[in-house]
C-alpha cells in the first residue's frame, strides 16, 4: 500500500460497498479461517466475522451488513472498522469507488506446474501404494538384515574426495526431491508454494512455504505435511529392493547402500519438532493451535522473565482456548529443552569436528601429499567451507527480510 493511500484512507459511509479479493474460507472448530491465497495471508475469525465477510462479498452495504448481522446473531459489529482491518490484511480490492493499492504476491516456485497436472498426489490410492512399497521393503529387511545400512556404508570408496562429492550430490538431490514432494502435493490442492533455503538453529535447510494449505481439508493438509517423509521412505524402500537384487561387494551395491543411508538420515531430524520440522506442522494441526511455535516461545520467554523478576504481567498463553493453552505450555517445555540440547551438541561435537576436519584438510595440502591427498583435502575444504558459507549467507539474507 502506498504512503498516500495509508495517509488518506477511503471514507467509509453507511452506504459504502466494498469489493473483496478472491478469498477462501474454512471452518475450524468455533472459528473460521479466512485467507487470500495470492498473498498467503490468513486470519481466524469468529462466526460473526466470517458472516460479515460473506455479506460484504455479496455486495451488501456497510449499514445493511450490520443490520443483517444484528438480526441473525444479535451482535453489533463495527463494520467500518472491520473493513479497515480487512483492507490492512490485503483482502479488499475497492472501497466504494476507490481502489485499494495491492501488494505484490509472493513468487511461486515452478509456476508452470498446474494443479490438474499433479492431481495424482492427492489420490486416495497413493497412500496404499506407499504402504505396499514400505511393507515389501520391511519384509526384505526381515529376511536380509545384512542390508540394514550403517555409517560405514557412507565410506563406499577409499577416496575421500569421491565419497564427499557423491554424498553431497545424492544428498542435495534427495533434499530437493523431499521439498518438491511438499510443493507438488500443495499445488495439487491449489496452493502456490515456494521453495527456498533457510536456517533452523545450526542447520541449513531447504523449506517450502505452503501456508495456503490452511484452507484445504485436513486430509490434504496432513498429506502435504507428510509428503516429504513419505518421499524419503519410498526412495529408501525402493533402494532396499534393488539392493536385494544386486551382488554384494560390487561398486553399485556400495553406492546404493550409501544412498539408502542418505535417504534415511533426514528422518530423525523430522522428530525435532522444536525446529518447526514437517512433524511440527502435523503436531500443530492435530492440536488445533494457530501458532504453536510462536505462542510456545512467548510463553517460555514470559516464564524466563518472571523467574528473573523482570516481568510480572499476564502470561501471553492465558487468553488462548483451554485445549490450545495446554498444548502451548507443554510444547514450550519441548522447545526450551530441545533447543538447549541441540545448541549444546553443536558446541561440544559439531563445531569442534568441523574445525578439526578443516585444519586437517588445510595441513593435507601441499606437494608432499601427492595428487590423491591434495584432491581429498581440497574436497573437504570445498564441501565443508561451502556449506558453512552458504549457511551464513542464507541466515543473513533471511534475517534482513524478516
Amino acid at each position: 500500500m502506498t504512503d498516500t493511500a495509508a495517509e488518506n484512507p477511503p471514507r467509509i459511509d453507511p452506504s459504502t460497498r466494498v469489493l473483496l479479493h478472491d478469498l477462501g474460507v474454512r471452518r475450524d472448530g468455533d472459528e473460521w479461517i479466512v485467507g487470500r491465497m495470492a498473498s498467503r495471508t490468513f486470519v481466524a475469525l469468529p462466526a460473526a466475522g466470517a458472516r460479515a465477510v460473506e455479506l460484504l462479498g455479496a455486495g451488501l452495504s456497510v449499514a445493511r451488513t450490520a443490520e443483517v448481522l444484528w438480526d441473525e446473531t444479535g451482535e453489533e459489529l463495527d463494520i467500518p472498522d472491520f473493513v479497515r482491518g480487512l483492507a490492512a490484511l490485503g483482502f479488499v480490492a475497492r472501497i466504494g469507488d476507490v481502489a485499494v493499492p495491492d501488494v505484490a504476491a509472493p513468487r511461486a516456485s515452478l509456476p508452470w506446474l498446474r494443479p490438474r497436472s499433479v492431481r495424482f498426489a492427492l489420490h486416495p490410492a497413493l497412500p496404499v501404494l506407499f504402504a505396499a512399497l514400505l511393507t515389501a521393503a520391511l519384509v526384505v529387511l526381515a529376511r536380509r538384515p545384512d542390508l540394514l545400512p550403517g555409517y560405514r556404508d557412507l565410506l563406499w570408496s577409499p577416496h575421500g574426495s569421491l565419497v564427499l562429492l557423491t554424498g553431497a550430490a545424492i544428498g542435495w538431490v534427495l533434499l530437493y526431491a523431499h521439498e518438491l514432494a511438499h510443493l507438488v502435493t500443495a499445488r495439487a490442492a491449489g496452493v502456490p508454494g515456494r521453495m527456498r533455503l533457510g536456517t533452523r538453529l545450526q542447520f541449513l535447510v531447504m523449506q517450502t512455504d505452503i501456508s495456503g494449505i490452511e484452507l484445504a481439508p485436513r486430509r490434504h493438509r496432513l498429506t502435504a505435511y507428510l509428503a516429504g517423509i513419505a518421499l524419503n521412505l519410498s526412495v529408501a524402500s525402493a533402494l532396499v529392493l534393488v539392493l536385494a537384487a544386486t551382488d554384494t561387494g560390487t561398486t553399485l551395491h556400495r553406492v546404493l547402500a550409501a544412498a539408502l543411508l542418505l535417504a534415511l538420515m533426514p528422518l530423525p531430524f523430522q522428530c525435532m519438532v522444536f525446529t518447526r520440522t514437517d512433524l511440527y506442522f502435523v503436531l500443530q494441526d492435530l492440536t488445533g493451535c494457530r501458532n504453536l511455535y510462536g505462542d510456545g516461545l512467548a510463553h517460555a520467554r514470559h516464564l524466563a522473565r518472571r523467574a528473573l523478576r523482570r516481568e510480572s504481567g499476564t502470561d501471553p498463553s492465558a487468553p488462548l482456548p483451554p485445549h490450545e493453552r495446554r498444548a502451548v505450555r507443554v510444547y514450550s517445555v519441548v522447545l526450551v529443552l530441545g533447543t538447549i540440547a541441540c545448541l549444546t551438541f553443536m558446541a561440544v561435537v559439531t563445531l569442534p569436528a568441523d574445525i578439526t576436519l578443516l585444519l586437517r584438510a588445510a595441513r593435507g595440502l601441499g606437494p608432499g601429499h601427492g595428487l590423491a591427498g591434495n584432491a581429498d583435502s581440497a574436497a573437504v575444504l570445498v564441501t565443508l567451507g561451502g556449506v558453512n558459507i552458504l549457511w551464513l549467507v542464507t541466515w543473513w539474507r533471511n534475517r534482513r527480510k524478516s
